[in-house]
């Protein structure tokens, strides 16, 4: 009995180059997880404070919008009101919290002599932290 000749085929060469796929796969998700967990780490010291009635803890920046239209009418919170009533409400809110931001949005048309008169108004009320708004989109 002859047998004829086996062929054989030789075995795949074993491939020498890394797969850099799920190289950046495990990258990009350790990425994710410490750039979650990196703002909870800022404050790794804990502390037991002691407790007391007379500690607040500090009230976020209260905002009025003051409003002058091209015509020069004063709004305030988009209600129209007069100078004196302007006056007494900037008062109030003086009282409640002295360092209430007056954000003012002015029309380009309205003459500079009324800005400034608002402006007195708010500061004679008692709040001298004045934010002039205005639109991010610049005029060429």
């Amino acid at each position: 009995m002859s047998f004829g000749r086996l062929e054989r085929t030789s075995p795949p060469k074993p491939m020498s180059d890394i797969n850099m796929t799920p190289l950046v796969d495990v990258m990009l998700v350790l990425v994710v997880i410490f750039m979650l967990t990196a703002p909870l780490l800022a404050s790794s010291i804990r502390l037991d404070l002691p407790k007391t009635d007379a500690a607040k803890p500090n009230e976020a920046p209260q905002a009025v919008t003051l409003v002058v239209d091209k015509t020069g009418q004063a709004f305030l919170n988009d209600k129209p009101v007069t100078l004196d009533q302007l006056a007494d409400a900037l008062a109030r809110a003086a009282g409640v919290n002295p360092d209430t931001e007056v954000q003012l949005r002015a029309d380009e048309a309205v003459p500079y002599g009324r800005i400034v008169t608002v402006m007195g108004v708010a500061q004679k009320a008692g709040l001298n932290r004045i934010g002039f708004v205005a639109d991010p989109h610049a005029a060429p």
